[in-house]
């Protein structure tokens, strides 16, 4: 909706979380509308707290008239990218692609470099912060796996995301056995980063480019009659929203329209009792920690649906908290004590519930929160293959 039908309440800014620990960020209100009512095109872009906004949408998800404010900060984010020199660190994580790609196959060297003093210190004068451990690189992707294919009914083609290929096939491999249990023909098709990290780090191109790749491959699986299935909410959120909004690709809609979170996918078999899981217990006590971009696809919790079919299991819900890192924002050196503050808030209400363990279905997510409280963190789908005896082989 036009940011002109903003009616000034405040809500967006009362839901800010960047708000409530970094006084420079002057909220989604006034950086979204409120600015956008005097921006000019003729004037070159000076409002550089725009990049302070994570992008976690919280904003959007609260405003009770349909405006977007964090498409708005969004496109001025892009634009003052376009305008002013890049950090070193907006542009080694837009290019994160890439970089993973070096890293994985240098994997057992990068993971020793990264772990140093030496490597921190050198992190750091780019401008990243290091206050939690960076995920390790895996030499074997999740793009490298056999590819097969089968003569099952259902079809489904895994959008698996850069966290997943690159730093935990282990889980990729296991959400492939899950979908091959219930008799699904599961496919890897050729695929790029989603584009949301160069988005997010003002390179509009490059995100761009991304996205046209990944939906001309798409495209095709999906006129063959796959489902396309995605396990990262960003990735789903990029897909599904992005490509359609700020990058305006053409085919986007087609995209949105075939594709699914794995566990709304899951459940949609269920309701239409094309499958029946036999769910065994497990004796956890976990904190399932919302993710930001679960809540802005606005599916409900299908994960927490899932679980609850689970015997033995207990899930304490936290979805009214933010855990800072949003993906490469919190990375950076010039965001690092608003992640450190917003993430710490998530722990320490963690914390409170007893639980032995977190979880979330955003790696990011898992990673800041496992980083600042030093307890394990699992992807939803894991408990849900511990409950049906599904392992990883290869481990």
């Amino acid at each position: 909706m036009n940011f002109e039908h903003c009616i000034r309440c405040t809500i967006c800014v009362e839901n800010c979380p960047v708000l409530r620990v970094n006084p420079a960020f002057p909220g989604p209100k006034q950086s979204g509308p409120d600015a956008q009512r005097f921006r000019s095109d003729r004037e070159k872009s000076v409002d550089d707290w725009v990049l302070l906004c994570s992008q976690c949408k919280r904003c959007e998800m609260a405003c009770p008239c349909g405006v977007e404010p964090a498409q708005t900060i969004l496109a001025a984010q892009q634009r003052y990218g376009m305008e002013h020199p890049h950090t070193a660190a907006h542009l080694l994580f837009a290019n994160n692609y890439y970089l993973s790609t070096l890293g994985s196959i240098t994997a057992p060297l990068a993971n020793r470099f990264a772990a140093t003093k030496i490597g921190k210190r050198l992190f750091q004068r780019l401008g990243i912060a290091t206050y939690i451990p960076f995920p390790k690189f895996s030499f074997k992707t999740l793009r490298s796996e056999k590819k097969t294919r089968g003569r099952e009914a259902r079809k489904v083609a895994f959008f698996y995301g850069c966290f997943i290929n690159f730093y935990r096939p282990d889980i990729g491999r296991k959400i492939i056995r899950l979908l091959q249990s219930f008799r699904i023909d599961v496919v890897l098709p050729p695929q790029w980063c989603c584009g949301l990290p160069a988005l997010g780090n003002g390179n509009l191109a490059l995100a761009r480019s991304f996205a046209r790749k990944n939906i001309a491959s798409l495209s095709n699986y999906i006129d063959a009659g796959y489902d396309v299935v995605y396990t990262c909410t960003s990735c789903g959120l990029c897909l599904l929203h992005d490509y359609q909004g700020i990058m305006d690709i053409p085919g986007a809609k087609k995209i949105a329209e075939n594709s699914y979170d794995l566990h709304e996918y899951l459940l949609k078999l269920i309701r239409e009792h094309e499958i029946k899981p036999q769910f065994k217990e497990v004796n956890r006590e976990l904190a399932y920690h919302i993710p930001c971009h679960l809540r802005a696809l606005r599916l409900g919790y299908p994960a927490a649906d899932l679980l609850a079919m689970i015997p033995g299991l207990s899930c304490h819900i936290l979805d009214d908290t933010c855990c800072g890192l949003n993906g490469s924002y919190g990375f950076k050196k010039i965001n690092e004590a608003t992640a450190i503050q917003l993430g710490r808030r998530a722990v320490s209400l963690i914390e409170k519930t007893g639980a032995a363990a977190i979880m979330a279905d955003c790696g990011s997510c898992r990673m800041q929160l496992a980083g600042l409280s030093g307890m394990e963190a699992f992807d939803p789908a894991e408990i849900i293959c511990e409950s049906l005896g599904i392992r990883d082989k290869k481990k």
